[in-house]
């Protein structure tokens, strides 16, 4: 119903109103600013560099020569048109949902879930060892935004995003992979850190929960679109399509569906967009009609068997985990090297990977290059970075994690120049 959820909103007569725009420390104003606490949020993450990466990180199709299929930034660009759409309607708060949704997925790494999965399988705990606890892109997000993405303030200090309560709750709470029906938000204004497994805890707004379903509704029918135009899918899956939509919709998808063959991204988001704007309310949660939410994890099942599963990518996968395992080894090779600021030096034979690398260090750990007189330098105060140090380089396992997030950050194309580089004689 529309404006149904008009009272349960994230503004400022909602009992949760002074958490969700807290930050983590005082942020500085402008004596000229007219944003809003969310909309400043969003356009914080719109200018941070994560999020320009990702117009070259994969979303189902690895490193794209097609201009027309879809890349991350796409995708966070339709999750925050359906979650937008759908908290005007219903009367929640949209500039939230936008914000939530334009930066949900700057912690994802490159190569999409197959990379996620092989950052995951570096991390993996070893035997008698205090590892670090395993990559999930949902976790990074919230890691990005609060220690590794700055912007420069009025000073031209580089300054973390410092996002409000609510839009970095949203991030790590954003995951759309798990099936749900009546998702409501939590009460309680947690330690974000002490999640540890993606999809186990709802939001804290009612606007998070919109984006975590906005995810699914976006990637569901556009990823078969994006299929059609690599030739994926054969008679046979447009066949299964069919076959489901009779099975759930019948007459309802029918013009989602009309030739069998064709996807109509738009009318199906439309569609999935109307029906659980119909269904939910505050009583009942965030919902889809028992036909759509049926249709919803038999198109997903259909996704993993034509699409996710096709064995184009599963070659192509092999490859990235090649890049990413040598990016890995060869970084982690040079451990003592990076004690002593002496990363230039280690990499020299491979100037890209060195420059980033060392950069990133600076940046972000204890980590003072030495010059040419075999002195300290401070870069870190010569370029006016007021970042924390996040990796502490006299613990092996900090650098580990430190090389991780490194990788996470990557574009397809960037960690495809680095292993050319470092295999290249």
């Amino acid at each position: 119903m529309k404006n149904s959820f008009e009272s349960v909103r994230c503004d400022e007569n909602n009992p949760k109103w002074e958490k969700a725009i807290e930050r983590l420390y005082p942020i500085y104003s402008r004596n000229n600013d007219i944003r809003t606490d969310f909309e400043r949020d969003y356009t914080r993450i719109l200018h941070c560099q994560a999020y320009r990466r990702l117009k070259h990180k994969t979303q189902v199709f690895y490193v794209p020569h097609n201009d027309h299929v879809c890349t991350r930034m796409e995708h966070v660009m339709h999750v925050a048109s359906v979650a937008t759409t759908i908290c005007k309607y219903l009367g929640l708060n949209d500039k939230l949902a936008e914000a939530i949704a334009l930066g949900h997925d700057i912690g994802h790494a490159p190569f999409g879930h197959h990379g996620e999965d092989c950052l995951n399988l570096l991390m993996e705990q070893k035997p008698g060892s205090n590892a670090p606890k395993k990559f999930w892109h949902e976790r990074n997000s919230l890691f990005f935004a609060d220690y590794i993405e700055t912007l420069p303030d009025p000073d031209a200090i580089e300054q973390p995003l410092n996002l409000t309560y609510a839009v970095r709750d949203g991030l790590i709470c954003h995951c759309g992979e798990i099936d749900q029906q009546g998702i409501k938000p939590r009460q309680d204004a947690i330690d974000l850190y002490s999640i540890k497994r993606p999809g186990i805890i709802q939001p804290y707004t009612w606007e998070g929960c919109i984006v975590k379903v906005a995810d699914k509704i976006a990637y569901l029918g556009r990823d078969i679109e994006d299929a059609r135009q690599y030739h994926i899918l054969d008679m046979g899956a447009y066949r299964h399509i069919r076959e489901i939509v009779a099975s759930t919709l019948n007459a309802k998808g029918s013009h989602a569906f009309r030739s069998g063959k064709a996807v109509n991204t738009t009318v199906l988001i439309n569609d999935l967009v109307v029906d659980l704007c119909e269904q939910s309310s505050p009583e009942k949660g965030i919902c889809f009609s028992d036909e759509y939410f049926k249709f919803i994890l038999e198109l997903k099942k259909f996704n993993f068997a034509h699409i996710y599963n096709h064995w184009r990518l599963k070659a192509f996968s092999q490859y990235a985990s090649l890049c990413l395992q040598t990016i890995y080894k060869t970084l982690m090779k040079y451990y003592e090297y990076a004690r002593h600021g002496k990363m230039a030096l280690a990499l020299r034979y491979y100037p890209v990977l060195g420059k980033s690398f060392e950069d990133w260090l600076v940046k972000y750990a204890n980590y003072l290059p030495l010059g040419a007189q075999g002195r300290a330098i401070d870069k870190k105060k010569i370029l006016r970075y007021n970042t924390e140090v996040v990796f502490n380089l006299d613990e092996f396992e900090s650098y580990e994690k430190c090389v991780i997030e490194f990788i996470s950050g990557m574009t397809d194309v960037f960690a495809i120049k680095v292993y050319e580089e470092i295999i290249s004689f």
